[in-house]
């Protein structure tokens, strides 16, 4: 700075000159790397990667759909129906074409009596020799592969078609009554607690003996007993979320209450209600099997798990193959319902993201 400057008093400017040497990346992507594969997908998205990820529930929702399809396709497979009888062609072990050839289920049937065991095979005794029974024969003469399909088919319809309507009553009940809260909340839930306090059985019993039975009767029957667990999910729900500040921004826009239940609040506890929806499904079979065993269920000629199971029952002792495949279809199914139900609940629910 000259004298000159100095004596004016004017400002000094100077200017910098940087050199490509004096600054230095720190390099620290690592630090500051953000997913953002993770940020641009969306919550249905993340929750079908995380299900994907859970290999019992892939497994379960395969057999699910694999069990499905041929209880749809199923009893079409082969030229019997499920109430065709053929008395002389009745307690056929099972015996399936091509697979016989390697010395496994080709007809043989071993017969235990007093003289000690024995193995028979009644196809080449009764000169049966292009009849094939995929499943074996019932004490009808009934093909058990079309009759078990055709049992797979009713159950499924019924537990699904039970599981969504109950959803439907339970979930409005508990969201209404978690909602308004105060006098209205207390007498709904001294109402469910009475309807809990009866029990099921007895509820769906009764039913079944007034109506007469039916796929509908077991339907509407299941439909007034299942329903409390799922108002008690939803109820929870609802009283957690109604003072969040979503719901508080609606009301004071003036929203009404049965838009801000319906169109605010229950999509944000989809995921509670379709884990809940998985988990009743393979209780509404194991409830429509028993009835149906006990004889409450599908009248006859009619067939679903439940009944060839109580058919196959009374033939346990001298045919043991006619309750094997109704048995393994139940447990297939209820096995993997409840993988599914437990993959949704890990998919959908944020807190356990990280478990």
């Amino acid at each position: 700075m000259n004298a000159a400057t100095q004596a004016s008093g004017a400002p000094v400017t100077e200017t910098a000159v940087f050199r490509p040497d004096d600054f230095k990346l720190k390099n620290n992507a690592d630090e500051i790397r953000v997913d953002t594969n993770f940020v641009s997908q969306s919550f249905w998205k993340e929750a079908v990667i995380r299900f994907r990820r859970k290999k019992s529930a892939v497994f379960g929702l395969i057999m699910i759909l694999l069990i499905t399809l041929i209880a749809i396709f199923g009893p079409g497979m082969n030229g019997y129906t499920y109430s065709g009888q053929n008395l002389s062609q009745k307690n056929l072990a099972p015996r399936v074409p091509g697979i016989e050839s390697i010395g496994i289920l080709k007809g043989d049937e071993k017969i235990s009596t007093t003289n000690g065991t024995y193995v028979v095979n009644n196809y080449k005794l009764k000169n049966l020799s292009n009849v094939y029974y995929w499943f074996g024969s019932d004490t009808f003469g009934r093909d058990i592969w079309t009759r078990t399909w055709s049992g797979a088919r009713v159950s499924l319809i019924i537990a699904v078609a039970a599981a969504f309507i109950d959803m439907v009553i339970g979930m409005s009940y508990g969201l209404i009554s978690g909602y308004f809260g105060g006098r209205v909340d207390n007498v709904m839930q001294r109402i469910l607690e009475i309807a809990n306090g009866i029990p099921q059985l007895v509820v769906v019993t009764l039913l079944l003996l007034v109506l007469q039975p039916g796929m509908l009767t077991i339907i509407f029957a299941l439909m007034l007993t299942q329903w409390i667990g799922m108002s008690r999910i939803a109820r929870a729900e609802m009283l957690k979320l109604k003072e969040q500040e979503f719901v508080l921004a609606s009301r004071t826009l003036g929203a009404g209450d049965f838009f801000i239940i319906f169109r605010e609040v229950l999509p944000n506890i989809i995921g509670p209600v379709i884990t809940q929806v998985m988990f009743s499904i393979p209780t509404a079979i194991f409830t429509e099997a028993f009835l149906s065993f006990v004889g409450l269920g599908i009248p006859v000629p009619q067939c679903s798990l439940g009944s060839l199971i109580s058919e196959g029952f009374n033939s346990f002792t001298p045919h043991p193959y006619q309750i094997v495949p109704p048995i393994i279809v139940m447990s297939l199914l209820m096995l993997s319902f409840n993988l599914v139900a437990d993959g949704l609940r890990e998919a959908l629910d944020p807190k356990l993201k990280e478990m």
